[in-house]
């Protein structure tokens, strides 16, 4: 009986290794799945887990973070439809989430939760397409599903491993080896699924690795600013649940430089739909405390001109920081923003906060004054209105 057991063991660490070894190998782009209208769990571990997704998505309805205003979310849901398809994009329902993280995320019953921070950092729609896609590929190829089953076969291995072999370190390692590697797996080939349907669509395929490039690159600037250094691996680690940011713009590039699409440019309304949360969003990153990558994040939004509203966030951003010359800094930004004409009442409370702390005194305590008519009503003011009367 015993060694019948380890050669089932064995048997299970084989098939496991090997599924998910298929998958991280295969370089052929998948085929697009086959579109069913009204698709239903069909097996026991489906039905559990739409059971599970169907719970999460009634405390998403419910959510204090979550942003309800049709506008931006009709527009979250279009670039969806224009990426994927009208007919597939019916069955999604977007949450948008007011969360400072570039993440967006799928459920097998068709929840789709997009974080405020990805909408911050994407330039246009094709990067939020790109996206997008990538989360409905595994919507589509019921990738929940099946790593629910690898996660489970995992645990068998290492349950039996524990009992049966002595020292059975090795083999626990490498069934969680096998289970990360799956993940991977996956998480590539929705990439690339992501990818068809971009490249499908109206937007330019470029887009896709054009995301991770500029991941990378708020990475570094993240590292730098907390004195660290930029670090990029082509392989990711063994516990790594998705690929490293390099092999996914590696890919994705790729791919796009074989699929040569040459598309007619579109209006691209991001930032227009993006302009009335656009402080909100500015404001949650900065209290990230990342001084680094929020820099980077702002100067993206920048690359079309500096407006009132980035020129206050940066204000914002350094004065938070607080070094002696960063002060100096920021009031000169909290002035450019005020020069701009579209600088919200708040710049003048950041400028003279700054220049107080400068100890330019009267100059501080009249851009206070200024902020104080502006907005009379502000929580702040009977505090500020002491440092005006000093």
């Amino acid at each position: 009986m015993r060694k019948l057991m380890l050669a089932l063991l064995l048997g299970l660490a084989t098939g496991a290794a090997g599924e998910s070894g298929a998958i991280a190998g295969d370089k052929k782009p998948l085929p697009l799945p086959t579109y069913g209208q009204a698709y239903a769990p069909t097996t026991v571990d489906e039905r559990g887990i739409w059971m599970l997704a169907d719970e999460d998505e009634r405390r998403l309805q419910d959510s204090p973070s979550r942003i309800k205003d049709p506008e931006l979310n009709a527009y979250v849901r279009n670039v969806l439809c224009r990426t994927v398809g009208e007919d597939r994009c019916k069955s999604v329902r977007i949450y948008i989430q007011q969360v400072p993280f570039f993440n967006a995320s799928m459920s097998p019953n068709g929840t789709m939760t997009v974080w405020s921070g990805l909408l911050l950092r994407v330039r246009n729609e094709a990067e939020l397409g790109s996206i997008l896609g990538h989360e409905f590929g595994h919507f589509e190829l019921r990738h929940q599903l099946r790593s629910f089953r690898n996660r489970r076969t995992g645990s068998d291995i290492m349950a039996w491993a524990s009992v049966l072999v002595r020292n059975s370190g090795d083999i626990r390692y490498n069934a969680w080896g096998q289970i990360y590697a799956f993940d991977r797996a996956q998480e590539r080939d929705a990439d690339l699924i992501g990818f068809q349907y971009l490249a499908g669509s109206q937007y330019p395929s470029s887009a896709a690795a054009d995301v991770w490039d500029h991941a990378m690159l708020e990475s570094d600037a993240s590292a730098v600013g907390r004195r660290g250094s930029a670090r990029h691996k082509y392989v990711a680690g063994i516990f790594a649940t998705h690929p490293t940011d390099l092999a996914r713009a590696t890919y994705l590039r790729t791919a796009s430089i074989e699929a040569a699409d040459v598309k007619p440019a579109i209006v691209d309304r991001h930032r227009a739909a993006m302009a009335k949360w656009l402080p909100i969003f500015l404001n949650d990153q900065i209290k990230l405390n990342d001084f680094g990558g929020s820099e980077y994040v702002i100067g993206c939004l920048a690359e079309g001109g500096w407006s009132g509203a980035l020129l206050f966030a940066r204000g914002e951003l350094y004065r938070e920081r607080g070094n002696p010359r960063d002060l100096v800094s920021a009031a000169q930004f909290y002035q450019e923003a005020i020069a701009k004409g579209d600088a919200p009442p708040e710049a003048y409370r950041g400028l003279g906060l700054s220049l107080l702390r400068s100890q330019q005194i009267a100059e501080g305590q009249a851009a206070l004054a200024t902020y104080l008519r502006l907005k009379p009503d502000a929580a702040d003011a009977a505090l500020l209105s002491t440092l005006v009367s000093r």
